[in-house]
Parts: structure tokens; C-alpha cells; sequence
């Protein structure tokens, strides 16, 4: 399943922006021309437009300010709300280029926190399904884990920490798809190597139970019969009622091995897998 947000809303929005946008462009052209304004007339201008969801006009004003007022604190702060609507507009690479620009020219500032987690939803809401490269997910993944790094303590963080948990299960997923492939292609060595990083890497996420079940019939293939039963072991005392122990079971009994012999203590993923980190 794909984690990117559809926001049917949005979409339609954006149509009637574009639309309006074409039918008065050369008002709007006349209103932004260089007309100095106070600062916080510029400003509450664009968090108007902003708050009407009129981001294309947001965007302009919010340029605006910075524009005319560069060393202002509305200036910096215009500068995390031009992200934030490019972000809201659904044009992430904009969204990451702005927030980046603050980062880059205010790195101690006090909307940093919030820019840093503006790159990180604009890296996640563009993660694609496991079919597809899974490029955009490592940076989103990176940019999570940076939030987290960096302020640990803020309501950002707690949001990326849930954040990472799907993006974890989303790259743990593409690694079960490949290793499904290299399994029926007989290539049960490599499927075992993607296998493997799924209960070491991302141990917490759903894929683990099926990926120790697919050891199991790896390592069963390849005569590893030691192997296959640490594999089995693990996956019954973490997950007892999983369909995949219930099929695991199957397969080792099947060949003369009890997964329930093996002692508790050794079906620690880290110790019990050859090779485990």
C-alpha cells in the first residue's frame, strides 16, 4: 500500500487556482508590482491567501516580503511559510528548496525545527508504491531520522518517530518483494541475503514474520537444516499464532525438526540467525 496522502481536495483546488489564475493574471501582475507596503500588511496579505488556500498567492506575497524587507524577522519567517505553501500545494520540490534556503541562511533560527520536519513530510508524501524505486523512501527515511536526531523532545519528533515506523515497513517490503523474486527464480541464495535483512534491519515492522518463514523454506532448499530450524524457532516464540509459524512448522516437522526444542534464550534474531548482526 502506497503511503502517499491523496488529497482529492487539494487536486480540485488547484484546478480552480489555475483556472482563476489564468483569467486574472494580469491583475494579479499589476498588484505585485514594486509598491513598498509595511511589513505586516505584506505578511497578513499572504497569510490571508494562505489561510483561502490560495497558494500560488500566498507564495507571491509571502516572495514579496522578502523582497522588500530581507533583514526583517518577517523576512525569515516569510521564508518557512513559502515552504509551507509550496508544501500545501503539493510541489515538493519547492517546499524542499525554500526550507533548505532558511536552513542554509538561518541555521540556528527559530523556525529550523520546522523546517527541517518540512523537508521530511515533503520526502514522505512522495513515496511511491514497492513496485517502483524506493529512492525517494531512503530520503525520506534520512530526513525522518534527522528530525528525531535533532529535536528529540518536539511534538516533530513524535510525528517523524511514527513516520520512520512506516517508512521502515515500506522499505522492509520492497526487500521481501525482490527476495519473493529471487525465490522463484531459484536464486535462493540471494533471496536468503534479503530475507536476512529484513528480520536484522527492520525487525519491528510487519514483513518480519513472513521473511523468517521465507528462511525457513530457503534455508530447507539449500539443505541448511540447522539453519532452518534456528529460523523456525525464532519466528514461533516472537509470533506463535502467525500463519507463517503455523506454515513453518509444517515444512520442519515435515523433516524431522521441532522448532519448540530449542531453548527460549537462543531465539534472539541477533544470535539465533548465522550471520545475524
Amino acid at each position: 500500500m502506497s503511503l502517499l496522502k491523496l488529497r482529492p481536495s487539494l487536486l480540485i483546488l488547484a484546478t480552480v487556482v489555475a483556472i482563476s489564475g489564468c483569467q486574472s493574471g494580469s491583475k494579479r501582475k499589476q498588484e505585485l508590482a514594486y509598491v513598498e507596503r509595511p511589513v505586516e500588511q505584506l505578511y497578513n496579505a499572504a497569510a490571508v491567501q494562505l489561510d483561502k488556500r490560495n497558494y500560488p498567492r500566498a507564495i507571491l506575497l509571502f516572495n514579496e516580503v522578502e523582497r522588500q524587507h530581507p533583514y526583517s524577522e518577517w523576512a525569515r519567517k516569510s521564508m518557512v511559510m513559502t515552504a509551507y505553501a509550496n508544501y500545501q500545494a503539493r510541489d515538493y520540490d519547492e517546499a524542499i528548496s525554500s526550507a533548505q534556503s532558511y536552513l542554509s541562511l538561518h541555521p540556528g533560527g527559530s523556525e529550523a525545527d520546522y523546517a527541517y520536519y518540512l523537508i521530511a513530510c515533503s520526502y514522505f508524501d512522495q513515496i511511491v508504491d514497492i513496485g517502483r524505486d524506493q529512492r525517494t523512501t531512503e530520503l525520506a527515511l534520512a530526513a525522518l531520522q534527522d528530525v528525531t536526531r535533532r529535536y528529540p523532545d518536539s511534538s516533530y519528533a513524535r510525528d517523524a518517530s511514527i513516520k520512520i515506523d512506516m517508512v521502515n515497513d515500506q522499505l522492509a517490503g520492497k526487500e521481501m518483494e525482490i527476495g519473493r523474486w529471487y525465490l522463484r527464480s531459484n536464486q535462493t541464495l540471494a533471496a536468503v541475503n534479503r530475507f536476512k535483512t529484513v528480520v536484522t534491519t527492520y525487525d519491528t515492522t510487519s514483513h518480519t514474520p513472513e521473511a523468517l518463514h521465507r528462511l525457513v523454506e530457503s534455508y530447507l532448499t539449500l539443505g541448511l537444516r540447522d539453519q532452518a530450524l534456528a529460523a523456525g524457532a525464532t519466528l514461533g516464540y516472537n509470533y506463535p499464532t502467525s500463519v507463517w509459524y503455523k506454515m513453518s512448522y509444517s515444512l520442519l516437522t515435515k523433516e524431522g525438526l521441532d522448532p519448540e526444542a530449542v531453548a527460549p534464550k537462543r531465539t534472539l534474531i541477533q544470535k539465533i540467525l548465522p550471520g545475524g548482526k
